[in-house]
């Protein structure tokens, strides 16, 4: 066990951290993605809401795999879509990209969950002070259904947290990369192995959850 504490410790904190780069960016690409994707769905426009309504029911009924990997070979390699220079840089920008265009498909659901919350007499209102449809949405619609999915949202970021973990397949170095080379070096251990990763996904996890929890009581809309 001290053999494999000392191979794999010097290296958790680099992994996760990586991990919590790929949930940080990713989830706020996907709320502003998903915002504007839910502001489709309800828009008046026909177009607007067959291309969000089609773009979600694909995406999200897609392996995330299979996603991260089209984002990789489709492209990368063969349209040539580069961030980055560095092999390591693009392959993580390249994850981020994969999991906006997912996770937006979830933010999407819950906020328009949340509009049903909002009266309909108020978004009807503030249309015959003469409000065009992006003003009631941004103004009157939106933060207050907001508010009310603070939690699903929560739960939806916890959820991405966890999916980082596909990242791996396109060889960026974060927490199950990690699983999987000290897995092959300590085959003996792999108990030992997964409680450590695990342990280390509880933590932000749980943290995430506190988080979410306080401001979902702190912002609730009072009816």
């Amino acid at each position: 066990m001290s053999e494999l504490w000392s191979e794999m410790g010097p290296q958790l904190w680099p992994a996760f951290w990586m991990t919590l780069k790929l949930t940080f960016f990713s989830a706020v690409g996907a709320i502003i993605w998903g915002t504007l994707l839910a502001g489709m769905r309800v828009s008046p426009v026909p177009v607007m809401r067959g291309f969000a309504t089609t773009y979600v029911n694909i995406v999200r009924n897609t392996p995330l795999t299979l996603i991260v990997i089209f984002c990789s070979f489709g492209l990368y390699q063969n349209l040539g879509l580069q961030f980055s220079n560095q092999v390591s840089n693009n392959n993580f920008w390249i994850a981020v990209l994969a999991f906006i265009l997912y996770t937006a498909t979830f933010v999407c659901e819950t906020l328009r969950s949340g509009f049903n919350t909002v009266p309909l007499g108020q978004a009807e209102a503030a249309r015959s002070l003469g409000l065009s449809f992006t003003q009631v949405f941004g103004i009157i619609v939106l933060p207050q259904a907001a508010r009310t999915v603070i939690g699903p949202m929560g739960s939806v970021l916890i959820a991405l947290t966890k999916n980082t973990t596909i990242a791996s397949v396109i060889g960026v170095a974060e927490a199950s990369l990690l699983m999987k080379e000290e897995i092959e070096n300590f085959a003996d251990q792999v108990i030992a192995v997964f409680v450590i990763i695990a342990i280390g996904f509880m933590i932000i996890t749980l943290t995430e959850g506190l988080i979410f929890g306080y401001l979902a009581k702190r912002f609730a809309v009072k009816r």
